[in-house]
């Protein structure tokens, strides 16, 4: 309430979570009203009915957009919302046709959402709700209590002040941030165990940590827990392979081992050891989702790369080491208006790219080399 949503004085708050999380939706509820909330709004989703949709619906189903869900939607903008992650059963989706799968998306929806981060008009935040089902697919067997353990050391609940934590947390994040932007890059080179790959930067985005404002000015921290300093690179200039270095939980199934190809800033070909057709399915769904959307390095003082765990929930494990994301662009980078070069899509999919083998350079616009990640070590003075 104090740092992630920052839910402020006669706010509405839209809390989003699926129904085995019902018990941490209760309590946020009760915190919400407790920071000063006007009413707060509680919707579950139950991904049983989902898989259903996909299975056993005809193709219209999967694209079908109440309007309804669009006023919900609509009536968020200027309040602010909390989701709930963690899923009980990462993979329930897994027996279906992976581009179904990946089809299933209320586009009109997400464009509704992406619209509040271009507005800013939204302060909001994602947080974990540690449940037996995600605590079997994590560690073998259903420890909910070292599940619980783990997340409060990621989201740092396990300081004296965890609110002072997180600001001086935020403070070193943003200090990183600024010193990438001063070095006013031109482009990102990444290397590792089939990774090769170059892409644009633009001149007019800053990179930032993950503490956001609304055009009121009101701070929040979306991502709990992050490590990220990101940016929006140039969704024109990119080239190269990418191997993704940990498995990408994609909305119900388990990726393995994704490989992309990509030549003038378009992924070109998909492959994966498993569930490439979701990624397909997702990339053939919108023009511009194979075109990228965000850089985010992260070095190895990330908490959540120190427990030594894959989550198998994107919000951990793009916080454990150096992703990239297919799809929109983050608006909040662009002190003014973007221009050309921000990708506008209705699709954005972090996965993970880095770890120790991987090296990270920086190169500037007159052809300098900047080592920025060797390691998993940080190169750049703090």
């Amino acid at each position: 309430m104090r740092v992630g949503a920052n839910v402020q004085q006669g706010q509405t708050v839209f809390v989003n979570s699926q129904i085995e999380h019902a018990p941490l939706a209760r309590a946020i509820t009760r915190a919400a009203y407790s920071a000063g909330a006007r009413y707060v709004d509680v919707h579950y989703r139950d991904q049983h009915v989902r898989k259903a949709m996909i299975e056993l619906g005809p193709d219209e189903a999967l694209t079908y957009e109440p309007d309804w869900v669009k006023t919900l939607a609509e009536s968020s903008t200027g309040q602010a919302q909390i989701a709930t992650t963690g899923d009980p059963e990462p993979d329930l989706l897994s027996d279906l046709d992976g581009e179904r799968v990946g089809r299933a998306r209320m586009k009109g929806i997400t464009e509704i959402y992406r619209q509040q981060l271009v507005d800013r008009s939204v302060n909001w935040t994602i947080v974990a709700s540690p449940n037996a089902g995600w605590a079997e697919k994590v560690f073998g067997e259903p420890d909910l209590e070292r599940l619980w353990e783990a997340v409060a050391a990621c989201t740092r609940l396990d300081e004296p002040d965890p609110v002072a934590a997180w600001r001086d947390h935020m403070q070193r994040l943003e200090a990183r941030g600024a010193k990438l932007t001063e070095l006013r890059l031109d482009a990102l080179h990444y290397r590792g165990p089939g990774t090769d790959f170059r892409i644009g930067l633009l001149d007019n985005a800053r990179w930032m940590s993950a503490l956001f404002r609304t055009r009121d000015g009101v701070e929040y921290v979306p991502n709990m827990p992050t490590e990220e300093v990101f940016t929006t690179p140039d969704s024109r200039r990119a080239e190269g392979t990418i191997r993704s270095s940990r498995p990408l939980a994609l909305n119900g199934e388990v990726i393995e081992g994704l490989r992309l190809t990509v030549s003038d800033g378009k992924i070109v070909e998909v492959d994966a050891d498993r569930g490439a057709g979701i990624v397909r399915g997702q990339l053939e769904n919108d023009e511009r989702a194979p075109y990228f959307g965000e850089v985010a390095l992260v070095d190895g003082t990330s908490r959540v790369g120190q427990t030594g765990i894959t989550f198998f929930d994107t919000l951990f494990d793009e916080n454990a080491t150096c992703h990239i994301a297919y799809g929109f662009g983050i608006p909040e980078v662009f002190d003014g208006e973007p221009g050309e070069g921000m990708n506008v899509a209705t699709v954005h999919t972090d996965f993970m790219v880095g770890g120790p083998e991987l090296e990270v350079d920086g190169i500037t616009t007159d052809g300098k080399v900047v080592p920025i990640l060797r390691e998993d070590a940080w190169q750049l003075p703090e």
